[in-house]
Order: C-alpha cells, then sequence, then structure tokens
C-alpha cells in the first residue's frame, strides 16, 4: 500500500485490509478468509455472487482468469477504528473473456473507492463503487464507445 496509514487503526484493522487487497494482487482467494467475517456483507452483490467471503471467491477467481495480471494499488487510506474508506485503481490486461466480452488483450485502469466496516480485526461489511462503464469503454465495449470509434475504441 502506498499511501499513509491512519494512526487510529489497529495492528489487526490494518492487517485485515492488507489481506483483502492481498487475496487480489496474489491472486489467493484464500487470504480473504483472514481478512472478512464469515458472515461479511459484500454490497452490492455481484451478479451471481453468494453471500461472505465463500460468494467472492468465484467471483475473484473468474477475475483473474480474465485479467491475469490483475493489480489493485491501494492509493489512500482514511479511517479511524472501526470504518475505513480506501481508493485504489484495478490494473490489468484483459486475456480472458468477462462478463461476455471476447479477449481484446487491452489494458485497463479503473478507480475504485470501497467503504469497510471493521469488528474485532476483521472486514464485517464493505460497500464499493467500481467504474465499470470506464473498464467496457476501454475495452471498447460500451455501445458508446463503438459509435463514437467504429474503428475500435
Amino acid at each position: 500500500m502506498r499511501t499513509s496509514i491512519p494512526n487510529e487503526l489497529t495492528e489487526n484493522e490494518l492487517r485485515a485490509l492488507q489481506m483483502f487487497y492481498r487475496a487480489f494482487n496474489d491472486k489467493k482467494p484464500e487470504l480473504l478468509d483472514e481478512a472478512v467475517t464469515a458472515d461479511w456483507q459484500d454490497i452490492p452483490l455481484a451478479p451471481g455472487q453468494g453471500p461472505g467471503p465463500d460468494g467472492l471467491k468465484p467471483i475473484l477467481r473468474a477475475f483473474v482468469a480474465a485479467f491475469p495480471d490483475l493489480r489493485i494499488d491501494v492509493e489512500d487510506i482514511i479511517g479511524a477504528r472501526g470504518r475505513v474508506g480506501v481508493r485504489a485503481r484495478i490494473h490489468g490486461t484483459h486475456r480472458g473473456e468477462f462478463f461476455g466480452i471476447p479477449i481484446t488483450n487491452k489494458p485497463i485502469s479503473i478507480a475504485i473507492h470501497e467503504f469497510h466496516d471493521i469488528e474485532d480485526g476483521l472486514i464485517k461489511r464493505t460497500w464499493h463503487l467500481e467504474d465499470w462503464f470506464g473498464m467496457l469503454h476501454q475495452l471498447g465495449a460500451w455501445p458508446l464507445a463503438r459509435r463514437l470509434h467504429p474503428e475500435g475504441a
């Protein structure tokens, strides 16, 4: 994480955050079990996503299959004990089908914003917002992008 860490976070809270993002960067969904509670709430759920950490693991695997060089760079952590906001970017190269989009071999870089509630050193609830429209545009899969740049935006 290339950011300043608020002094108010406990070691366990910081460890939970680090494990959460390491699960993606190290491509190890099992690390989610060290980051979130068994009844963790992910808001909103992805299409077809089940509850808790086990619900996110197949989503993470599918994302890594589509973007094998997936990386999340944490840019800012803001918060106090029990409540943390994270500003980050997802990077990767589209090398596998994703949401029905055929392989483009194009790079993506999209913003994400996440807010975590942490209890007893584990993430209990996460609200997140990703720039999926930006990703679709970067892949040339957004209809408007195809109309504006028919040669393949």
